[in-house]
């Protein structure tokens, strides 16, 4: 079959599948399947909870969503881009890619070929998810089926740099493969493709590239720990620095989201398998998981030095999704602020514009306010700079305050500090 007409179907229409689904959809028919049933009648109507499609654009795409799997016969280039998290004992929890992997192979045809878009540790391409499709087709890999990866590098939220436009890494089990997982690619993707030596090198590549963010962050939090017991603001120290020609602009934060919160622990774990036990790393993870109980520790010193009583104050939490401007919430870090500041028993409110309550109910057991029941706060916490929040000046964040003075926390240093109002007690990591 030519390389150029191949029938596309996309296994998984989250963050990462449907606007690989949509851009394709652009100029053939596609097959976009999902097995959350409310997700794809949402689709239908034109509905898009992730923000990450337009909504023009989902009207203008040719996709038949569909939660039927047999419509998967329909195509012959099947992409699978579901989520490959960790468990609680940050472990690759590698069930959905398999899940994924069963529903494809059942309905795998002879010359068809199966991209994987997830995550996941260098091999388990090859070791985990072939094995599955060769059980449930009764096909044979390289002789009826073939398998390439090509590594998902969507940055939830951002405009700029989009599936379109982010250069591709792609890979296949043999060079004519690979030519055609390419060719496919080349035809939606205008920053092009950079053919990878081998499936495995591609996996690597894409755990790397989150790593190496994490560890950047991970240097920034540990500076901002140092700078807070010297009394240094540590934005200002970062303002110096990167005066600097050759100094990397990465700042302190709350390190979440179902990429560099997670990817490094699939390197780890196939690393200590292998024997080796990754210290610099798992280091790092372990600082960045360490910010929410940070945080939420400054909060109560402030509260202290106010002269309030911590137990039974209110603090408000404004955001709670991973990152600002995005609905999601997967792997959150203000959870751990959240719950720290609860263990202090204080009565805590989270109030977020972009998040879905109910989605945050199920997953955390978190109750989300409405900003109008929003009770005045002993202490107001900037977590996610959301447009909604930092395009309002300090008058909005006052307002939540008990007799318009207080603490107040501002993670990411979005608040103007040259205005700060009189009664406020300001504190930023």
């Amino acid at each position: 079959m030519s390389k150029h007409h191949r029938k596309i179907s996309v296994v998984g229409l989250g963050y990462v599948g449907l606007p690989v689904a949509v851009e394709f959809g652009r100029n053939q028919s596609v097959v976009g399947f999902d097995i959350n049933q409310a997700r794809i009648d949402e689709l239908k109507q034109g509905i898009e909870r992730t923000n990450e499609v337009d909504p023009k654009a989902l009207s203008e795409t040719d996709v038949l969503f569909t939660y039927d799997a047999s419509d998967l016969k329909k195509a012959d280039f099947h992409i699978i881009a579901v989520p490959t998290p960790v468990n609680d004992a940050k472990q690759p929890d590698l069930s959905p890619v398999i899940k994924a992997s069963i529903t494809v192979g059942k309905q795998l045809k002879k010359g068809d070929i199966v991209v994987y878009e997830s995550t996941v540790y260098p091999g388990a391409t090859e070791e985990d998810c072939i094995p599955v499709l060769e059980r449930e087709s009764g096909l044979t890999w390289k002789t009826d089926f073939n398998v390439g990866y090509s590594p998902e590098r969507i940055n939830p939220g951002d405009k700029l740099h989009t599936f379109k436009t982010i250069t591709k890494v792609v890979s296949g089990d043999t060079p004519e493969t690979l030519e055609i997982v390419a060719a496919v690619y080349e035809s939606v993707v205008t920053a092009g493709v950079h053919r990878a030596a081998t499936i495995k090198v591609a996996e690597a590549a894409k755990v790397i590239e989150n790593t190496q963010r994490d560890l950047n962050i991970s240097l920034m939090n540990e500076l901002a720990l140092i700078f807070n017991k010297m009394d240094i603001d540590t934005r200002d120290v970062l303002a110096a620095a990167s005066s600097k020609w050759n100094f990397l602009p990465f700042e302190p934060g709350l390190v979440g989201g179902h990429c560099i919160g997670v990817d490094p622990y699939y390197l780890t774990y196939k690393a200590t398998i292998l024997g080796y036990s990754p210290r610099v790393i798992l280091s790092g993870r372990s600082i960045n998981d360490s910010m929410g109980s940070f945080i939420a520790g400054q909060t109560i010193k402030g509260l202290i030095k106010a002269g309030q009583c911590v137990k039974g104050s209110t603090v408000t939490i404004l955001g709670f999704t991973f990152k600002e401007n995005v609905p999601d919430i997967r792997n959150t870090r203000v959870i751990d602020i959240v719950k720290e500041l609860q263990d202090y028993e204080l009565n805590v409110q989270v109030f977020d514009p972009m998040a879905d309550a109910h989605e945050i109910w199920e997953e955390y057991h978190i109750e989300l306010s409405s900003e109008a029941s929003l009770k005045p706060a002993n202490a107001v916490l900037l977590a996610v700079p959301h447009h909604y929040f930092v395009t309002k000046d300090w008058t909005y964040i006052t307002s939540l305050l008990v007799n318009n003075s207080g603490v107040v926390i501002d993670v990411k240093a979005k608040l103007d500090r040259k205005l700060v109002p009189e009664g406020i007690s300001l504190w930023r990591l």
